[in-house]
């Protein structure tokens, strides 16, 4: 079966997103080291899943992207979950218009490579209140925004996470990757 994971950057304490939405956060550049893992990972991947807002800023910059990343950006299937978008024109994209678990359980019956999910922050934490991640790879930022968008929202009950892996960066930045417990 396969298996949803959340890939995501994070504050300090916790935040998605700054108090107005905002995602720069005067970081410095990503460490070469972390793009390479993040880049080993999506090697691995049968399809990206993200909500609508993210579908549409991806859609308007991968295709016409350089960088390391537009390839896999590109070439992956993707899955765009939304009751509203009129149609997906970005290549090898679909939406998915029903019930977010129900959608999700369909997605991981299927034969392939798991899927990777990527924010929007409101996406996200209707995956995990939902209980739909089977692995989080969180990208801790150096930084302490104070308040915002959290990661995790009205959760139903704790969210009990194994630790699988820590990998220390440079400038700062630490990733940590959770499995369900």
């Amino acid at each position: 079966m396969r298996q949803v994971v959340l890939q995501m950057g994070i504050s300090l304490d916790g935040y998605v997103a700054g108090p107005n939405g905002q995602t720069n956060w005067g970081v410095p550049p990503e460490d070469p080291e972390l793009k390479a893992r993040k880049l080993e990972w999506l090697e691995r991947v049968g399809a990206h899943l993200m909500g609508r807002i993210t579908y549409q800023e991806m859609a308007s910059h991968w295709p016409s992207s350089d960088s390391d990343y537009a390839p896999p950006m590109n070439e992956i299937p993707k899955v765009v979950f939304s009751k509203t978008l009129a149609e997906a024109n970005w290549a090898d994209s679909q939406i998915a218009r029903g019930d977010l678990a129900e959608e999700i359980a369909r997605l991981k019956g299927e034969s392939g490579l798991d899927m990777i999910a990527w924010g929007g922050g409101t996406f996200a934490q209707a995956l995990a209140r939902d209980g739909l991640i089977d692995e989080y790879r969180l990208i801790v930022h150096p930084v302490a925004l104070g308040g915002g968008l959290p990661l995790f929202n009205d959760l139903a009950a704790p969210l009990h996470l194994d630790l699988m892996e820590t990998m220390r960066f440079p400038t700062g930045r630490v990733a940590h990757v959770y499995r369900k417990a």
